[in-house]
């Protein structure tokens, strides 16, 4: 193990290393596997000297940051953590599947990969985050990559059947043909990864499974990956139904964005009180990604950030 010391000179250790030393430990969380202690103007760092070298290069724009504009935020550190992260990805970006077009399907972002990173550690992984993040695709070609591995012997995408402001009641046809437009994103996703003719194989014979949250009541979901989308319109009941059903080698995630929830005013959100309830149940993953993860239109992430902005200042 090699140490470094790093001496801050005209600094303000407060502005620079944060209330109760806030900053510093949010370097250290990104480097667990070294050790970063502050004391007075000295920074300590033990770890290999891979990692040291990284952690000096962070430490020192951070530095430089603070003589320019005289303070260091919590938000400043993730900013030069996730630039190095992206660095690091941009290094080991991992090829999930290839598709129908013959394009590489992989994690663009840094908490891309660690979904990718979480849903190979975990049975059960809840991905939280807004509208374009990858979150939805990306969990579809985990699946679409167990079930070619032959990892699980069937792929079940199901989300609850609540509307996004309209009404199902006046849609032509039966139930799976109101449902296809909510479903359409999953088919589209499945459309870039597994040949037509092949997905309506997989789907005559239920070996890719689309349906509404309701139709999984009663059954055990065996050898399976299984993806739960647009989870903020669960009830409480209906995501406990769900979270019971898995069964033995199976894979679960679920996807949802807490900003987009379309149920009744009064009704709690499941999704809500489920990560509330299991955050400290080991073997459960959770991810969150952002706006930095928005991987549309540039301007999905100046629409996410105006929101968000607009929220917190009502608040």
């Amino acid at each position: 193990m090699v140490e470094k010391v790093i001496t801050l000179e005209n600094v303000s250790l407060l502005d620079f290393l944060g209330v109760e030393n806030k900053n510093i430990n949010e370097v250290a969380s990104a480097f667990p596997k070294s050790k970063i202690v502050s004391r007075g103007n000295e920074i300590r760092i033990q770890g290999s000297s891979t990692e040291i070298l990284k952690i000096n290069e962070i430490l020192n724009s951070l530095v430089d940051h603070y003589h320019k504009f005289g303070k260091v935020t919590e938000e400043n550190v993730q900013n030069y953590l996730a630039q190095e992260a992206e660095e690091k990805l941009s290094e080991e970006e991992e090829v999930l599947i290839y598709g129908t077009k013959g394009f590489s399907i992989k994690p663009k972002t840094i908490n891309q990969q660690k979904l990718v990173y979480s849903v190979r550690e975990n049975d059960l992984v809840f991905a939280l985050g807004p509208a374009g993040t990858g979150k939805t695709y990306i969990s579809v070609a985990l699946a679409v990559k167990a079930l070619k591995n032959k990892m699980v012997k069937k792929i079940i995408i199901t989300r609850p059947a609540v509307e996004a402001g309209e009404t199902l009641g006046f849609l032509p046809g039966d139930l799976k043909e109101k449902l296809d437009p909510y479903l359409r994103p999953i088919y589209d996703a499945l459309h870039d990864m597994v040949p037509a003719e092949k997905l309506r194989y997989y789907m005559e014979n239920n070996v890719i499974e689309i349906a509404p949250l309701a139709y999984m009541r009663g059954r055990t979901l065996n050898n399976a990956f299984i993806l739960l989308d647009e989870a903020q319109n669960t009830t409480p009941m209906q995501i406990k139904m769900f979270l019971t059903r898995m069964g033995p080698d199976s894979k679960v995630i679920i996807t949802g964005d807490t900003s987009q929830i379309d149920l009744p005013k009064k009704q709690r959100s499941g999704l809500i009180e489920s990560t509330d309830i299991l955050k400290g149940v080991k073997g459960i993953g959770f991810i969150r990604l952002s706006g930095k993860d928005v991987v549309r239109h540039k301007l999905v992430k100046e629409i996410i950030d105006a929101y968000d902005s607009h929220e917190n200042s009502d608040k």
